[in-house]
């Protein structure tokens, strides 16, 4: 009788050490690995954007590709003034 006691009370400590260390993943270390994921994909973010920034102020065009479309990036100081003037309104004729 005595040694089912003893099987039982082990089999519970040991239940209760699974479920204790189930909970302190997913409240203790879950997070802190998702944080620094997070804060390495932003600080991925950040270079990118950066290093796209860099390239087109030196005038160059910058190709971003996404699956089978592509734009061209270029600073706006790049582009020839003749760009940005309105064309003439004309005059109604009286």
């Amino acid at each position: 009788m005595a040694n089912k006691k003893n099987i039982l009370i082990t089999l519970l400590i040991v239940i209760i050490i699974v479920m204790a260390a189930i909970l302190a993943y997913i409240f203790l270390i879950r997070p802190g690995i998702t944080g620094y994921a997070i804060g390495n994909q932003n600080q991925g973010i950040e270079f990118a954007i950066s290093t796209i920034m860099q390239r087109a102020a030196t005038c160059q065009q910058v190709p971003l590709i996404s699956g089978n479309q592509t734009i061209n990036i270029i600073a706006v100081e790049c582009l020839p003034p003749e760009l940005f003037q309105r064309p003439q309104e004309v005059q109604p004729q009286q």
